[in-house]
């Protein structure tokens, strides 16, 4: 199995363990008298199974995570790179919205209201950075489709 299915295969199984939950949830109360429309020990089981093979699924992509390196680096290391970087990118891009906003002025009189950073310079710092996770996130999702999961 590659990397990339055993990601897919992951959230296939966190979304059945959430619709699980909701169905747990939903059979656990009848009216005295009534059968809850599924029985609860069906899907407890289910749910436990499910659980477990997630664990699995988890604990061997961590470890190919940690074995596979692409240029020098972990995909653990080029993950945390790249989720850094797009919070970088989120932060950079609000300040610039909040900076490019143009206050317009009726008159003289009114205060005044400039920005406090070089927008244009964040903005071209906001599109390098964007080329950068681009391309660390291409790197990232070729790699998960040529490894073999651990």
């Amino acid at each position: 199995m590659k990397l990339a299915e055993a990601l897919q295969a992951r959230a296939d199984l966190n979304r059945t363990i959430d619709q699980l939950r909701n169905r747990l949830v939903n059979n656990a109360l009848v009216q005295e008298g009534e059968e809850p429309n599924e029985k609860p020990s069906d899907l407890f089981r289910e749910f436990n199974s499910s659980v477990k093979q997630l664990q699995e699924l988890i604990a061997r992509i961590n470890l190919t995570n940690c074995a596979v390196k692409v240029d020098g680096k972990t995909l653990t290391e080029m993950i945390a790179e790249r989720d850094m970087l797009q919070k970088k990118i989120d932060v950079y891009k609000n300040v610039v919205n909040q900076a490019s906003m143009n206050t317009h002025r009726a008159t003289r009189t009114e205060i005044k209201v400039l920005s406090t950073i070089d927008v244009r310079s964040f903005q071209k710092d906001i599109d390098k950075m964007s080329k950068q996770l681009r391309e660390l996130d291409n790197m990232i999702q070729q790699t998960n489709w040529t490894v073999d999961l651990i």
